[in-house]
């Protein structure tokens, strides 16, 4: 018989716990990994390239057409905008959003890599992580502004859950009084519009686990759905108008002051700018679909067909349908499922019913289609290149939907004056990341990246920088701060450059950006950047070099382990890459 004194055992269970939490961690260990890179987060192989032109145009179709586009057309109006004034800025602001879709997701179809990995090339291997983990923030819905809305996956959810109730509403209208209601006062919430979110939620976890380059069937009838849905509501709108027309959203004149912030030309600026920024954080991680893409070309007519068509398309018939909508139902409603539950409830004929049910059945399934493929995968995709030792895309995605909840997205107001405010203040914070890459591809780099070390994680690689400083964000932040709290005053002029922060921060960051670059230069991506070889040279041997699995690609790292002094030169190319190209685990 053994004895063991209290110190014995109390030194024993440190131990013994943190041998089970790393036999745990191994566990968990994906396989084929190192801390840079895994199988989801490296450049995509040819078997995965299955994106063609009409994926990217089912693709915008589902992003565009949905609750949110919707709204933001008709929130420019309460703004003191007519009707005419608000389709310029959604025209005028749509077509510069695809300028910048356009500009900053070129780089994805050409090297096929993402969003976290060409952000290593800009502020370095370890300076990415920044600007990874605020698009992060922003898919789960976490990043919030002193009035507590969120975006993204968070509040997209909730709003499929509106989605889904109007299905149950249409079935029983009076459901919200047969349910008990549970929930507090000031949660601003039915217990059965909870339920209908939380079946959401639940519905949407079987398409998460669906991976991007198999997403076509799934972007083909979700696309579809949206599209015949939109233009069946238009149809009905202006059908059962009635004899008294349009209400005041067209055909009142607000009129504004002749000069300063308030007056309709910088309210129009205003509008412009924040069409631009409901798609800004989309536009910031394009590059996480476009390396998916067959070739560049796919990539590139996909988007310009079909985002202005559909963007500015669905905002004009949110004009449109709440217009024809507002005196019958009373005043107007901006948020596309308050207007068809007000419908149902005010008129429960068998009709109705019908009407609203289908319209919540194809509601749910567009919002699935736009949270699963811009929010959920997106968040995964970032995940995934923070950690890649544990989390692929499937695993990073999962953990976005399930985080998503504790922003209580149910306390989200569906005003469109605020929800405007939402919208351009997060411009300020993603254009100049979104001008810095731009600038950083096509000027510093020349369309030229060394995917070997963007990969490299120690100071051998090109994308080791060491020191750096930014700038974009700050003269915007007391407008912002202006915007969101009425209690701060700050000058016109304050307020006026705000309303350009998209544009502001976008160029002004780009082109202090490429300064800094000449003044202050990396070496060795200079002498990358001038060899002989061009740029479509470059993508071309990238593309074959990085065409095998991860597990050969490993091996192939493997073979020169220790011999870090060895350089490689491409016959007749001018590349000069160090070997390893990345150390593997294999496990």
């Amino acid at each position: 018989m053994s004895s063991t004194t209290p110190s014995e055992g109390a030194r024993r269970r440190p131990r013994h716990f943190t041998e089970r939490l790393s036999a745990l961690m191994r566990a968990a260990e994906l396989s084929s990994v190192s801390q840079w890179i895994n199988d989801d987060v490296r450049p995509v192989e040819k078997e995965r390239r299955t994106w063609n032109l009409r994926s990217f145009h089912d693709f915008w179709l589902v992003i565009n057409c949905n609750t949110t586009t919707f709204i933001t057309g008709s929130a420019l109006i309460p703004l003191g905008l007519s009707w005419w004034q608000a389709v310029i800025c959604i025209v005028v602001g749509n077509l510069i959003a695809l300028a910048a879709v356009l500009a900053n997701s070129m780089a994805g179809p050409r090297y096929h890599i993402g969003f976290p990995v060409i952000s290593r090339s800009i502020w370095g291997m370890w300076g990415s992580q920044f600007t990874i983990w605020n698009r992060i923030f922003l898919s789960i819905g976490a990043l919030s502004i002193p009035t507590h809305h969120h975006l993204l996956y968070a509040s997209q959810a909730w709003t499929g859950g509106q989605c889904f109730h109007l299905i149950v509403l249409a079935l029983d209208p009076s459901v919200d009084r047969h349910i008990n209601n549970t929930m507090p006062r000031r949660a601003h919430l039915t217990t059965a519009r909870f339920m209908s979110y939380v079946i959401f939620c639940a519905i949407s976890l079987p398409f998460i686990w669906i991976r991007p380059h198999r997403l076509q069937w799934f972007l083909n009838s979700t696309s579809l759905v949206a599209l015949v849905f939109y233009i069946a509501l238009l149809i009905w709108a202006l059908s059962t108008m009635g004899p008294s027309g349009f209400g005041s959203t067209i055909t009142e004149d607000k009129p504004n002051p002749p000069s300063g912030p308030n007056s309709t030309a910088w309210v129009m600026v205003s509008g412009i700018v924040a069409t631009v920024g409901s798609i800004a954080a989309g536009i910031l991680n394009q590059n996480d679909y476009t390396r998916l893409a067959r070739s560049p070309r796919d990539a590139k007519w996909g988007q310009i067909i079909a985002y202005p068509i559909y963007s500015i398309g669905t905002s004009i018939i949110g004009i449109l349908v709440v217009a024809a909508t507002q005196d019958r139902l009373g005043k107007e409603h901006w948020f596309l499922p308050g207007l068809l539950a007000r419908v149902v409830r005010r008129n429960p004929t068998p009709g109705a019913r019908a009407g609203v049910f289908f319209s919540g059945l194809a509601l749910t399934f567009s919002q699935l289609g736009s949270n699963v493929l811009g929010n959920a995968l997106a968040g995964g995709i970032d995940l995934a290149a923070v950690f890649p030792r544990f989390l692929n895309i499937r695993r990073g995605a999962y953990i976005t939907a399930m985080i998503s909840p504790i922003v209580n997205p149910w306390r989200m107001v569906d005003t469109a004056t605020i929800f405007i405010s939402v919208m351009s203040g997060y411009g300020v914070f993603l254009a100049p990341m979104t001008g810095m890459m731009v600038a950083s591809y096509y000027i510093v780099h020349r369309q030229k990246l060394d995917v070997d070390d963007l990969f490299r994680g120690d100071p051998s690689s090109k994308y080791w920088y060491s020191n750096g400083w930014a700038i974009g964000v700050g003269p915007c932040l007391p407008g912002f701060v202006a915007s969101v709290n009425s209690s701060v005053s700050v000058p016109d002029s304050i307020r006026e450059l705000y309303m350009t922060n998209y544009l502001y921060g976008f160029f002004s960051s780009g082109l202090v950006f490429v300064a800094l670059h000449k003044a202050f230069p990396a070496r060795a991506v200079d002498g990358f950047v001038k060899n002989e070889m061009a740029a479509a040279e470059v993508q071309r041997y990238y593309s074959d070099r990085w065409d095998v699995s991860l597990s050969e690609s490993g091996r192939m790292a493997a073979a020169n382990v220790g011999d870090e002094n060895k350089r490689i030169e491409a016959r007749g190319s001018g590349v000069h890459t160090t070997e390893p190209a990345v150390v593997i685990e294999q496990r």
